[in-house]
């Protein structure tokens, strides 16, 4: 990203080159002698200044605004051809647009109207008195309005997708939020009447007790991990219940019908069975976001590999491609639903990244925490 912007300014100081140079060839083919060096002058200095906008583009924005301004009442009194002239304009269009693309609401609308004062200023430094518009006027009103557009669409477009980011989060915890009450509820009674059932238990059979408690004490660890589950248990009346680990080879031989090859290494039988159904649920969902993100937005990839791998108490689960590198690609593979997904893993206690891989290709990667009684040896099925 940093390469890339760097290589676009470098671009746009060709452009702005070329510019100032262009209008100063005009000024001295109509002005004559060295009319053409202040505004060449002024012009470099505003263009220079844009180029540097990124370490501070507030202070960049004042500063040449303020040189502008300088420029517009130098011309008006030394009798100067008009300012500002194209180089200035399209340096301070953007400065302006820099500033209402990336700056503090406020700050950048006073930016934005600093920018048409100096726009509209260059009526002082106007050599006709005509009933129209003086030319350079219209021509620094439109490079405003057009930084302004410039700078206000992907301002927009980001605070879209903010909001919807935090929607889809919201959604989520308080989904959460009803699922915990739930769990906890059915757990919380049912350890009751156990209890109360265990008292009886102890009056009148004491060696019996100890089976009573160790009922308690199980229901108690149950309670435990379901406080736990954020995976999907809570759904619409309508919504399918959540697929158990054997359904991802249903889910693989639906992609593979794409054309794509997946390679599939799970554990055995013995241990998915075992896995809570949040845990179950959750490598489902992923592998099944992770595939669809890949349908959606790597079309040249050629295979898949889809691991879940189990040490001690860890589970891991990674999606990988080998899709070439594309330089929108990191832009198209943040969606919403790994926003919905690491919701879920992180409140399970867990991690959830997705990035480039070295080379080439694209991964997503989730670790998640599996209780000690439910770890057995891993078999890998490739």
């Amino acid at each position: 990203m940093r390469v890339r912007g760097w290589a676009a300014d470098v671009g746009l100081g060709a452009v702005f080159a070329v510019v100032l140079v262009f209008w100063a060839s005009r000024i001295a083919g109509s002005w004559g002698g060295g009319y053409w060096r202040f505004d060449f002058a002024a012009g470099a200095v505003v263009c220079m200044i844009a180029l540097a906008r990124r370490f501070d583009p507030a202070r960049a924005a004042a500063a040449g605004l303020a040189v502008a301004a300088t420029a517009v009442l130098a011309a008006r009194f030394a009798d100067l051809p008009s300012e500002p002239g194209p180089g200035m304009a399209l340096g301070l269009a953007v400065l302006v647009g820099a500033a209402v693309r990336a700056l503090p609401v406020l700050t950048a609308c006073v930016v934005a109207a600093s920018g048409l004062a100096v726009a509209v200023g260059s009526l002082l430094t106007a050599h006709t008195l005509a009933a129209a518009m003086p030319l350079v006027t219209t021509m620094n009103v439109l490079a405003w309005a057009v930084a302004v557009v410039a700078g206000l669409c992907p301002r927009l477009l980001d605070a879209r997708r903010r909001a919807v980011a935090d929607e889809v989060r919201r959604t989520e915890r308080l989904r959460l939020a009803r699922e915990l009450h739930d769990v906890v509820a059915h757990h919380v009674t049912g350890i009751v009447v156990q209890a109360q059932a265990a008292r009886l238990i102890a009056r009148k059979s004491p060696e019996k007790a100890d089976d009573a408690l160790a009922e308690i004490e199980a229901a108690g660890s149950g309670a435990l991990t379901a406080m736990r589950r954020v995976v999907g248990l809570l759904r619409d009346p309508d919504e399918p219940a959540a697929p158990a680990p054997g359904g991802l080879d249903e889910l693989v031989g639906r992609f593979e019908a794409g054309g794509r090859a997946v390679r599939l290494r799970l554990p055995g039988e013995e241990e998915t069975a075992t896995w809570p159904p949040e845990v179950a649920g959750t490598v489902y969902r992923i592998v099944q976001e992770s595939l669809t993100n890949v349908s959606r937005h790597a079309p040249h990839a050629r295979s898949v590999t889809v691991s879940v791998e189990r040490d001690r108490e860890t589970l891991t689960v990674e999606v990988a491609d080998d899709s070439p590198r594309s330089p929108s690609r990191h832009h198209q593979r943040g969606g919403y639903g790994l926003i919905g997904m690491r919701e879920r893993v992180e409140a399970l206690g867990g991690t959830l990244r997705a990035g480039a891989r070295p080379g080439s290709g694209w991964s997503v990667l989730a670790t998640l925490p599996v209780p000690r009684s439910q770890a057995l040896p891993e078999r890998a099925r490739r």
